[in-house]
């Protein structure tokens, strides 16, 4: 059997508001694409994204939508400092802070900012368990 690669497509409003977001603030390597999308490659996974519009035709469901859709994008970094770093690189670059990254009740340490679309972004540092690849273990 052939590997199977999983990605996350986000339906944004203003596309290259959000490539800024995603590309200056979290700093995901951008690939080469048309210009009506843009895919960033991940560890293990891509992520894309793709106009809300066309994005909801192409599902046949309406683009209307507001509040927590009841998921949270998660980004996992290697130490606490670099959370801050992240989640303060994610705001300057247009995305908004939802809750100032401290220490959380499950040990770890963690944050939250929601992207230009709203979008719910969690950056963490989870000290029991490294979720990247076994080479980048901190």
């Amino acid at each position: 059997m052939k590997p199977r690669i999983s990605m996350i497509t986000l339906g944004v409003s203003d596309l290259s508001r959000a490539i800024h977001v995603y590309e200056q603030g979290l700093g995901f390597p951008r690939l080469a694409s048309p210009p009506e999308v843009a895919f960033f490659t991940l560890d293990g996974s891509w992520l894309g994204l793709y106009g809300k519009e066309a994005l909801a035709t192409d599902a046949n469901v309406s683009p209307q939508g507001e509040g927590f859709a009841g998921f949270a994008l998660a980004h996992n970094v290697s130490s606490e400092a670099e959370v801050d770093e992240v989640v303060n690189q994610a705001i300057a670059a247009g995305a908004t802070l939802v809750k100032k990254p401290q220490q959380v009740f499950w040990g770890g340490y963690s944050g939250y900012f929601k992207d230009p679309d709203g979008h719910l972004w969690g950056v963490a540092h989870n000290p029991f368990f490294w979720v990247g690849p076994a080479n980048d273990q901190p």
